[in-house]
């Protein structure tokens, strides 16, 4: 049998049939099933018979897949792909059945030929990892990256990430980057040998976002489960709120910025943006990649003993707190909160709405005791905003209580 055969497998009561596929590891044997899925099977437990062969030209496929020719056009503007791994630039691990972050940049173009036409690329690798690897440090990499490509003439920057901890890294950049152009994060929630991957449609509306005017670092997902349109979060206000569905990424307390209807790649695709935003050219790039590493992050559930807080706070150099409803804790924490030495924030476990903690007496307490509201900010979104105003800000207060990319809002109200 051969790589582009057809072939029916059985092993124990299971039988698979589709086209053979070149397999990572001669230990396994990969079927395409009629369906779209790969599957890996252990070839010492399967039992392989050939129906038809040579129904598809594995190695033309190859061959095709193994170029990557982007030719310039002068009229075309110039987006920067940047890949850090994650689902969308994933491929299967037949050992484990699993998906691993494995491609790089020109990979990517190889398999989403429909961004062809729409820009001229540049490809960059800046790490190959899934996004609960994501690190400070990788974030500080990105945000060099991303500069460098805009001071090499880049007009928009595509950056392909896990979406697992894509917030948390679009945050790190709205703070790390002045940028004058349009900096847009996007990824995939099911990998491109899924019958049902978002990857094409994200990718190609990120690089429509990419030749915007939107000069903001932005997330670009699937704006419902179908294929007709993705949504334009900032990078401040997002969150993933479904572990699974395409749809997963929404802007808390608001509206998204924008979106993208889609049709295809090219000119069939219109943005739309809804609210103001930072235009493209306006600002003077410039990077603040300073980030403090010993910021935890804290959230508070009834009965949680104080010392979780007195450890977490041991060699801290910055708290967020999740507290109950308006930003409440335990009353005992109080004065432990008091005695620390140490920026603390209070954020609200509640997805909509902000803190006021003068309203009971606890919230007067904590304020008291030194506590900083965070106003509506995402908790995660002010960790990492503490990270960086710890390094970066001549009052880390201020720069907590004031809005310097969008993640406080001027005000809580209803939007649905």
């Amino acid at each position: 049998m051969n790589a582009g055969d057809r072939v029916r497998v059985e092993r124990a009561d299971q039988t698979y049939e589709g086209v053979l596929l070149p397999s990572s590891t001669p230990d396994h044997v990969v079927v395409k099933l009629d369906g779209g899925y790969n599957v890996g099977i252990d070839r010492d437990e399967a039992d392989v018979d050939v129906l038809e062969s040579d129904v598809y030209d594995v190695e033309s496929a190859q061959d095709e897949r193994s170029s990557s020719e982007i030719e310039f056009d002068e009229d075309l503007p110039t987006v920067s792909l940047i890949s850090t791994g994650g689902t969308i630039a994933s491929t299967v691990d037949y050992r484990t059945g699993a998906v691993t972050a494995q491609f790089d940049a020109e990979d990517v173009l190889r398999a989403v030929p429909d961004l062809a036409g729409m820009a001229n690329y540049r490809g960059r690798v800046v790490a190959n990892i899934l996004s609960e690897n994501m690190t400070p440090d990788v974030w500080r990499e990105l945000a060099q990256a991303v500069r460098e490509e805009i001071e090499a003439g880049a007009d928009g920057v595509v950056v392909m990430h896990g979406t697992d901890t894509m917030q948390f890294t679009a945050s790190a950049l709205a703070f790390m980057l002045d940028t004058p152009v349009p900096v847009v994060f996007t990824g995939s929630q099911r990998s491109a040998d899924r019958p049902s991957s978002d990857n094409v449609m994200n990718a190609v509306c990120a690089v429509e976002a990419a030749k915007s005017d939107c000069a903001e670092v932005l997330v670009c997902m699937h704006a419902s489960e179908s294929d007709d349109r993705c949504a334009l979060h900032r990078g401040t206000r997002v969150r993933k709120n479904h572990t699974s569905r395409r749809d997963a990424f929404e802007t808390v307390g608001s509206k998204p910025l924008g979106e993208i209807d889609y049709g295809a790649a090219g000119e069939d695709n219109e943005v739309t943006f809804r609210r103001e935003h930072d235009e493209r050219g306006a600002a003077e790039l410039a990077l603040h990649d300073g980030i403090s590493t010993d910021v935890e992050l804290v959230k508070f559930t009834p009965g949680m003993d104080v010392s979780l807080l007195e450890a977490a706070a041991d060699g801290a150099e910055g708290i967020v707190l999740e507290g109950t409803g308006l930003g409440h804790v335990n009353t005992e924490w109080i004065g432990v909160i008091e005695d620390l030495d140490i920026p603390v924030v209070m954020t609200s476990q509640c997805l909509e709405g902000r803190v006021c903690d003068r309203v009971y007496d606890t919230g007067r307490d904590l304020l008291d005791a030194g506590v900083i509201e965070g106003e509506d900010m995402l908790p995660g979104t002010a960790k990492v905003k503490l990270m960086w105003a710890i390094e970066n800000a001549d009052d880390v207060a201020d720069a907590m209580g004031e809005s310097l990319a969008g993640e406080i809002q001027d005000r809580s109200t209803p939007w649905l």
